[in-house]
């Protein structure tokens, strides 16, 4: 009896859930979606929304941008350790994905791929916890940095398999806000990490608070594995099965005979610019504005607010115009690296941390903004049958790029920070441009034959 009240408990929040993103004058339109899963898209919602969240949560908590620096600087770790967190975190989640595309292809349901991808991430944050509790100096460095490309590996397949997942359980039209929702309720939670990460990390010195991050970060995908093995799928395409050198093949095919899509993933790799240039945003403010812009609790509540406040904009806006949402998104993030230097170049009267903050806010909303929108892009665009291998080839396409944007960075000491920045600003607006004129996902693929 208690069994079956729980059940409707959870039905009845699934539902009000729903209704909160499904607009009442619009029908639910359920053509795009295999067999009933109509009938069970309030508590997939429900079940993407609460792992979506405490995912992100996780994310937010174990930073290679953000958070790992402050780890590594905390165990006494080499300073070329530091250099390689977005580099491993980049290139280990997309490089991959051509490897294990075709695998996935030949699962009837793709949520388990996640799940143990999860899993394996939990793994790996548990590891960064005792090396940051047990270890020093270059061997704590070098156990960092290895869970963080095992983590990021995870994350790879868990990104092919959780577009497929979206696309087959989620309507097209309400994608972007299901993501925003996801987005939303996990920076409210990153919120509040800030808070306690502020009141303890940025006052201490001693490593427990950056244990206790990392051990959150691990809980909190737990709780994101063991919400997603709710979601019930149905069975997808399993025909067309390749090896790793046969989906490289078929991808590159792409790539080749679909413009759009080819357009897509240029424009989204000159977008790749706005999360390279954020760490110089910080350099290029301590040296200009405020040496005390690193405070790790500022960051993490920044990112955090960024996220809550633009997610409900930005998914109604990717649900209407996912490529639109890229483009304006990444006009916002040139404003933030224009806005950047105007601030560090002006008069000493003008130069305050406060006066500073929106450029780090604008790069938040903005970045949130060219992620809700390509993601909704790529689960929107694909045919169905090959959608494992436009997403696996577009993020091993962008992993390339991100080895060239590390490099581009590694300039700094020649540039400065000021320098790479105006590099990085004018990826970012062209990429803005590329985007604006894209045509719409429904017409990204121009005969699925291809």
């Amino acid at each position: 009896m208690s069994h079956r009240a729980d059940v409707t408990t959870i039905e009845r929040v699934a539902g009000r859930l729903y209704e909160a993103i499904h607009d009442d004058a619009e029908e639910r339109a359920c053509d795009d979606l295999p067999g009933d899963a109509c009938r069970v898209v309030p508590g997939n919602v429900l079940w993407n929304v609460t792992s979506g969240a405490f995912t992100k949560l996780g994310e937010q908590l174990a930073n290679p941008g953000t958070v790992l620096p402050w780890v590594l600087g905390a165990v006494g770790a080499p300073a070329a350790f530091i250099g390689m967190l977005v580099p491993v975190k980049d290139a280990g989640s997309l490089l991959p994905q051509l490897a294990v595309a075709g695998r996935i292809r030949t699962a009837p349901r793709r949520a388990p791929w996640w799940v143990w991808s999860a899993a394996a991430q939990v793994v790996a944050l548990t590891l960064m916890a005792l090396a940051v509790a047990s270890l020093s100096g270059v061997v704590a460095g070098l156990v960092v940095v290895a869970a963080l490309a095992a983590f990021s590996v995870a994350s790879g397949v868990g990104s092919v398999a959780f577009k497929d997942v979206m696309a087959k359980t989620v309507p097209k039209g309400e994608r972007g806000r299901v993501l925003a929702l996801r987005a939303t309720i996990g920076g409210l939670l990153g919120v509040a990490a800030g808070l306690f990460v502020r009141g303890s990390v940025d006052a201490a010195e001693a490593r427990w608070p950056y244990v206790l991050i990392l051990g959150t970060a691990a809980l909190a995908f737990a709780v994101g594995a063991a919400a997603f093995a709710r979601v019930r799928e149905s069975d997808g395409h399993t025909a067309g099965g390749r090896d790793a050198l046969a989906e490289a093949r078929a991808g590159v095919r792409f790539l080749r005979k679909q413009s759009a899509f080819r357009a897509f993933v240029v424009a989204r790799a000159l977008l790749l610019a706005l999360p390279l240039a954020v760490p110089f945003i910080t350099l290029f403010g301590q040296s200009n504005v405020d040496p005390s812009l690193g405070s790790l609790g500022v960051f993490v509540i920044a990112n955090a607010l960024a996220a809550t406040v633009s997610s409900p904009f930005w998914g109604r806006f990717a649900d209407l115009s996912s490529h639109r949402t890229m483009a304006v998104a990444g006009a916002l993030g040139a404003l933030a690296v224009v806005y950047a230097l105007a601030i560090g170049n002006a008069p000493d009267a003008w130069r305050s941390a406060l006066s500073y903050a929106p450029a780090f806010v604008l790069a938040g909303v903005a970045h949130g903004g060219v992620r809700l929108g390509r993601k909704t892009y790529l689960v929107d665009g694909p045919p169905a049958r090959e959608r494992p291998t436009y997403v696996a080839i577009a993020n091993t396409s962008i992993g390339a790029a991100t080895v060239v944007g590390a490099a581009v960075g590694a300039m700094a000491g020649w540039l400065g920070s000021g320098g790479i920045l105006v590099v990085f600003g004018a990826c970012i607006a062209l990429g803005a441009v590329l985007a604006w004129r894209l045509p719409p996902a429904s017409e990204m693929v121009v005969d699925d034959e291809a």
